[in-house]
């Protein structure tokens, strides 16, 4: 999962985390250094005395036994008893050595170098006590130079994200506060020529070919509406005339109802399609109740034409009253889409269209889909799979259209036992 954290956000904690890491890998770098520095060198000074010592003493018996550095015992294989305990089976070489408190005089901690020679054992000890006080000191100053280059590290860190970040955070304003007002200004101006000038350039390519696409696409919508209005009253008028003719036999009547009721479905979508065109937020109602059982039942009248020789049986089953506030074009338009789908793929059985409190279902005994199929069959141009019904997919999505700027709900979802079921609900989302 990607991080949400802002960009600023990441920059001042990458920076921080970079000056923490960089300060203590430097002071555990120095006091590993000082450590082996120290021991080695204390070490090496002790031992040569330490062989000094005895050198000096094997060559001139007479003279008393000294170190360089510091005090130290010498005593032969008769005389070892006088040594601490501790000491007395240590074989030649330096020792780390911390004492337990007994009373001989010696420091708490302290360095004990051994040798054996000429019968001879030599001890020196060095007190370490203050070498490691200074250790103590020197870990703690540079705990605080880690704190302090640490707190320095995020002011700076603060400091250089806000220059870095200032075009990307006032690009994103911009963007933002175009997006709230729907009305897109070039960006391009208000930056440098580098890579946020490039990419404000960039959206205000973008922003200018997908207005230009919307305005087009509104335009000719609009402009289809408006041209189909005046052959569709035309249509309707002198359809209207001839059903007047008394002279005329059943037959043709029906026919004339056919295209009357044709007629009528095509306003209808007009009159949708001229909604969707207009730059709106949320449908005009303009005071209109539709009786959505009414119109269901219109709806049915209308798809049992195109049904044809299929056993196909469609029925309305009313199970509550149903109104809703908007123009009754809009829902036969919803409601049209939605039955024609189940009767265009329901080869046999039924089609039940069930209006109950708020909202409509249409169930089918179809070939069904599935359910993670049911989201995309809203988008525009997809189609159910393995199917052989012809259609270019835009019913659906015009379906959807409509409940978005209506605050409705469409879903689609299989059945239990066979077919699909599609939920209109009218309810405000």
């Amino acid at each position: 999962m990607q991080s949400r954290r802002r960009l600023r956000t990441r920059l001042i904690v990458s920076f921080a985390l970079f000056g923490i890491c960089l300060s203590a890998l430097f002071a555990l770098a120095s006091i590993n250094i000082r450590s082996r520095v120290e021991n080695e060198l204390v070490s090496s000074a002790l031992q040569h005395d330490v062989d000094q010592a005895v050198e000096n003493t094997h060559q001139h018996p007479d003279r008393p036994f000294g170190s360089q550095l510091i005090s130290g015992w010498l005593w032969s294989d008769r005389t070892l008893y006088k040594a601490p305990l501790a000491w007395q089976s240590l074989p030649s070489g330096v020792y780390d050595m911390h004492n337990k408190g007994e009373d001989n005089g010696l420091p708490k901690h302290y360095k004990l170098a051994v040798r054996r020679k000429y019968g001879l054992i030599a001890f020196i000890t060095y007190d370490v006590s203050r070498d490691d006080l200074g250790r103590r000191q020197l870990n703690l100053a540079l705990i605080g130079a880690v704190l302090i280059f640490s707190l320095i590290s995020l002011v700076l860190g603060f400091w250089l994200s806000r220059r870095v970040i200032k075009p990307v955070t006032e690009l994103a304003s911009r963007l933002r506060t175009a997006r709230q007002s729907g009305k897109p200004e070039p960006l391009a101006p208000y930056f440098a020529e580098d890579e946020v000038g490039e990419l404000a350039a960039a959206l205000d390519d973008y922003a200018q070919r997908q207005a230009s696409l919307i305005e087009r696409d509104r335009e000719f919508n609009a402009d289809v509406s408006h041209e189909l209005r005046t052959p569709l009253a035309v249509i309707a008028t002198t359809t209207e005339l001839l059903m007047d003719n008394p002279d005329l036999s059943d037959k043709v009547k029906t026919r004339l109802k056919r295209i009357e009721r044709a007629v009528r479905q095509s306003t209808e979508l007009t009159q949708a399609l001229l909604l969707l065109s207009r730059a709106e937020r949320t449908g005009p109602v303009d005071g209109e109740t539709t009786d959505v059982a009414k119109i269901a039942a219109e709806v049915i009248d209308t798809n049992e034409q195109h049904i044809g020789h299929k056993p196909v049986n469609v029925r309305l089953v009313a199970e509550a009253p149903c109104e809703v506030e908007a123009p009754s074009s809009v829902v036969a338009v919803a409601l049209g889409n939605l039955v024609g789908n189940a009767c265009k793929y329901t080869m046999e059985g039924e089609v039940v269209v069930r209006v109950q409190d708020g909202r409509v279902l249409v169930e089918d005994t179809g070939p069904g889909i599935k359910a993670e199929d049911a989201e995309h069959l809203f988008e525009r141009g997809v189609r159910g799979e393995g199917q052989m019904v012809k259609g270019a997919g835009l019913g659906l999505a015009i379906v959807k259209r409509l409940c978005e700027l209506y605050g409705w709900r469409v879903s689609l979802s299989p059945r239990a036992e066979r077919g699909a079921v599609a939920t209109l609900d009218f309810q405000k989302q």
